[in-house]
This record gives C-alpha cells, sequence and structure tokens, in this order.
C-alpha cells in the first residue's frame, strides 16, 4: 500500500516540481505597497501588469473610503451564518436588485466566491439526464463544475461554431434517450486569450437547437459593452443569453461573484445552490463595498475610457513592434513567443530585475512544450510612462531571446525558504 503523503512530496505535481528553485519569485511572489500600477518586489518599486484590476477601483480613494466605514461599521463578522438561515440582510437583497438591473435580468444572486459558485451552480443547475456542452478553453472552475456532473457532457472546439453545432446534435440525440435537457457554458471574455466567446453566433443555434446557455463573463463585467454591462451587452445579445455569472474580482477589485437569469430559476437556485446554503453568507464590507462600486460604474464611464485607452495604447504599440497578440479582441494582452520553460524564466528574471517590469508566465503544462505567453494586464491605473518603458523592455528582452541570450540549463534558482 502506498502512502499518500510520500507519493505527494516525492512527486510535486506538474508546477509543484519547480517549487525549490521557484517558490517566492516565479511563484508565489510577495507585491508590497500601494495597490497600482507600480508596487514592491524583493525591495524594488517595478511595473506591475499581473493585477486583475482593470478599472483602478481595488485601490480607488471613494472605495477604499467606502470599506473602511463599512468595516467599522459592521466589523468582518457580520452577518453571521448562511443567507438561508441567519445571513439576510436588506442590503445583500439591495445589491441583488441593483446587478440585476445593470445586467438587464430579472433576478440575480450573490455568491461568496467566483471558483466555488459557478461550480455549485452547474451542479444544481443539471442533474445526471441533463447533457452539458461547453467550449474547450472554458476556465478551470467550469471544467470542475462539469467533473461533478454525473451525466453527459460534450465539448467543442474552441469558439468554433461549426463544432459547437456537431456537438448539440450529439446532445439533442442522448437527451432524447435520456429524457434530460442541455445546458452550453461558455465564456464572455476568455482570460488567457482575451478573446471574446462567439455569443451572437451561438444564441442563433438555438433556433435550431432547443437548450439553455450560461456564459461565465469574470473578464467581461464592468468593462465590456457601452454601459460595462458585459460582453453579452458588447454583442448586442443579452436578451438570449439564459443565465450571467460574473465575479466582482477583475472589475470591481473586491471578492465574490453573482448569477443573474429568470426569476423562477433563480428562486430555485437559492434554495439549491449547496455553496450557498452550507456556507456563510458575504459579509457586509464586501456588499457595501460592492454598492459603491456599482454606483461608480453606473456614473464615472471615464474609467472604462481610461482602462480602453491603456488597453490600446499598449496593444498597438506592442503590435507595431512585430508581437504576436493572437486573437484578444478585449483588454487581456497575451504576448506569444517561443521557447522552453528555463528561457522563460531566465528572460522573466531580466525584465524583473533589469527593467523592473513585473509580469506574468505561462508556459508548459498549461501550454504546450515550446511556447511562452506573457500575460499583462492592463488597468485605468496604468500611465503613459509605463506604457512606453513596458515596450522599450519587451522589444529590447525579445530580442535577446531571438538571439539565444536565455538559453539555460535549468530554472535559475531564486527560490526564498519555504
Amino acid at each position: 500500500m502506498a502512502d499518500i503523503f510520500e507519493k505527494l512530496v516525492k512527486d510535486g505535481g506538474p508546477i509543484g516540481q519547480h517549487m525549490k528553485r521557484a517558490h517566492g519569485y516565479f511563484a508565489f511572489p510577495k507585491l508590497e505597497g500601494e495597490l497600482g500600477s507600480r508596487m514592491n518586489f524583493r525591495g524594488k518599486e517595478r511595473i506591475v501588469w499581473s493585477l486583475n484590476n482593470y478599472l483602478g477601483l481595488a485601490n480607488h480613494p471613494e472605495t477604499r473610503k467606502a470599506d473602511t466605514e463599512a468595516a467599522a461599521r459592521w466589523g468582518m463578522g457580520y452577518p453571521m451564518g448562511a443567507r438561508m438561515m441567519s445571513g439576510n440582510s436588506v442590503y445583500h437583497e439591495e445589491l441583488e436588485k441593483v446587478l440585476s438591473s445593470f445586467v438587464k435580468r430579472e433576478d440575480a444572486m450573490l455568491l461568496n466566491f467566483g471558483y466555488q459558485g459557478i461550480m455549485s451552480c452547474i451542479d444544481a443547475l443539471v442533474n445526471r439526464r441533463d447533457i452539458i456542452v461547453y467550449d474547450a478553453e472554458c476556465h478551470a472552475c467550469i471544467v470542475d463544475g462539469i467533473r461533478m456532473h454525473l451525466g453527459y457532457s460534450y465539448t467543442y472546439k474552441h469558439n468554433d461554431v461549426e463544432d459547437c453545432e456537431k456537438q448539440l446534435q450529439r446532445a439533442e440525440k442522448m437527451a432524447e434517450k435520456t429524457g434530460g435537457g442541455i445546458l452550453l457554458i461558455t465564456e464572455g471574455v476568455y482570460g488567457m486569450s482575451g478573446d471574446q466567446g462567439k455569443l451572437k453566433e451561438i444564441v442563433e443555434l438555438k433556433k435550431k437547437y432547443q437548450f439553455r446557455i450560461l456564459i461565465d463573463d469574470a473578464h467581461g463585467f464592468g468593462a465590456m459593452g457601452p454601459t460595462g454591462a458585459g460582453t453579452d451587452e458588447e454583442q448586442g445579445c443579452q436578451d438570449e443569453i439564459d443565465l450571467y455569472f460574473s465575479t466582482f474580482v477583475k472589475s470591481m477589485g473586491s471578492i465574490g461573484a453573482f448569477i443573474a437569469g429568470r426569476k423562477d430559476v433563480l428562486a430555485y437556485l437559492r434554495y439549491n445552490t449547496r455553496s450557498q446554503i452550507f456556507a456563510k453568507s458575504l459579509p457586509m464590507i464586501v456588499v457595501e463595498g460592492m454598492l459603491k462600486r456599482m454606483e461608480m460604474l453606473q456614473t464615472m464611464p471615464e474609467l472604462r475610457e481610461k482602462l480602453w485607452k491603456v488597453t490600446n495604447a499598449l496593444q498597438n504599440g506592442l503590435r507595431s513592434r512585430g508581437f504576436d497578440l493572437g486573437k484578444t479582441n478585449t483588454m487581456v494582452t497575451p504576448v506569444y513567443m517561443k521557447g522552453d520553460v528555463p528561457e522563460a524564466t531566465a528572460m522573466v528574471l531580466d525584465l524583473r530585475e533589469n527593467y523592473n517590469i513585473f509580469c506574468s508566465i505561462v508556459v508548459y503544462p498549461v501550454i504546450p512544450k515550446g511556447q511562452i505567453i506573457y500575460r499583462l494586464i492592463p488597468t485605468a491605473a496604468h500611465t503613459e510612462e509605463d506604457i512606453e518603458l513596458t515596450l522599450k523592455a519587451f522589444t529590447e528582452t525579445k530580442a535577446k531571446l531571438d538571439a539565444g541570450a536565455y538559453k539555460v540549463a535549468e530554472i535559475p534558482d531564486m527560490a526564498e525558504s519555504m
């Protein structure tokens, strides 16, 4: 019989195998100081492109004031208990009304976290007779939610509407046998590649097939669309998206999530979503803070305008210098390069130590071997100087990468003790 602990310690996992050389630098780094476009890392100021803080609300003076005042009024504990039992309040219900109105749905339900929230919603929405159809590049939280599903699921190639239709055809045949229904899951904005889900084209398939659609718009809410109401607003198909899910993390600079849709469906979810029934409700600090953030989102369009000004300057600057940004048509800015894992980490080391640029890398096993993605997240807090210095740094380090200057045998040892 194997010892579970011995197996874990020996293996480490696909990413954890590098922890002895990477911990505290390439993985689990500590950014310190005030949240913003510039923060301290290992004693030096860096330009940071790794914070999901699209509108700059995480550390905005008005949101900090609202959060501080809520903390003084309520403390961290209020309300205590799950909402169904003892953790409900007029403020929670008010926020749900604000959110549902903003995304043009009949009702909305607060969720404590995005990851466990959508997993639990998927679990509540389908039973073993139902079929799930989903995009191959859906986020890990969706994949994990589908793993809990006891029925059939079919995946379609990323943003391939023709393949999506083929999978719907398979799902219909299976649903006829099981007596269940079909739930299609896609994303509004794909957080790795930055391209929008083809919502408009997918909802057109409703004319030929019977299914309900759930979108995860964690990256779109607050940033996409004329009012920031999301990617379905951007594509003009809000009325056809049955369930709209998003988090409060990416644009709102907070924590938590919500799901919105038909009133009768939301009533069912309130009484059947296990992650909410068996968990403490969102603290009042988060709820009041989100009410303030929603007010700012609706009355301060300059926040989105600044985000897009920064995004366009960064992306246009990179493209004009010959960088490959893939198919992004949103704020998410992936920079695609060729190289192995040690090369990628050596380049990151150079960017951080000699150019004072802090950005995140994505390498194997998340993406295929031989590829590197630098994932930049522009925000309303970034400045023109931040952009220019970053463009210069990327131009120079890319030349070094192409010349083989970062060829090393293994990941540079920058770890701190664990």
